[in-house]
């Protein structure tokens, strides 16, 4: 396969995953290249083209390790530039796209809580939507050590989510969320890198 073709293909998945791992859509346009420019640069080592897809996310999630790791524990998420995460002001106006960006911005405010191994296991498993094999061959850990992960990062967004935010059902027999914090804390706090 040739490098266009695994851009064309892969492009947008692996800047969705980089984008909600370091929520910074500048940092995240500069790793996506550097994503690419390794995927280029060691095409040839690739001896099994079945092995593509968990490739190409284990170096994006390699090069995100790295980000980190350069930023240390002060990194900035960027939450304001990307539009999903942004003031409420900015959302759409309907009522429904309101609620969804609220409750949006409730758990992904609070998914940065949990650490880097953590969190990246509930982005590729419920963001990115990888099956359980593939999360293990990105993150080089074993299958048994993924379903741990995302049943640890589960429990501890839920007890996070119980803590931080107000569920009700309202008038129309909708779920609506929203932050049970004191005026001026804000949930969107620096990832935890461990």
């Amino acid at each position: 396969m040739h490098l266009t073709e695994i851009y064309d293909q892969y492009y947008q998945r692996v800047r969705k995953f980089i984008l909600h791992t370091v929520r910074n859509e500048w940092a995240a346009d500069d790793l996506v290249q550097e994503t690419f420019l390794r995927i280029n640069n060691n095409l040839k080592y690739l001896n099994d083209n079945d092995k593509l897809k968990p490739w190409i996310f284990r170096i994006a999630y390699n090069i995100c390790r790295d980000y980190f790791r350069q930023q240390g524990k002060n990194a900035s998420l960027g939450l304001e530039e990307l539009p999903e995460y942004g003031a409420l002001s900015r959302l759409p106006t309907t009522q429904k796209q309101l609620e969804q960006g609220q409750m949006r911005s409730c758990v992904f405010g609070l998914v940065n809580r949990l650490p880097e191994s953590l969190r990246t296991v509930i982005i590729l498993s419920d963001v990115s939507e990888f099956s359980q094999r593939e999360i293990a061959e990105i993150m080089g850990i074993t299958v048994e050590n993924v379903k741990i992960r995302i049943y640890r990062a589960r429990k501890k967004l839920k007890a996070l989510l119980e803590e931080h935010c107000v569920f009700e059902v309202d008038e129309r027999n909708v779920l609506t969320c929203q932050p049970d914090t004191p005026s001026g804390y804000n949930l969107f706090v620096k990832p935890s890198v461990t």
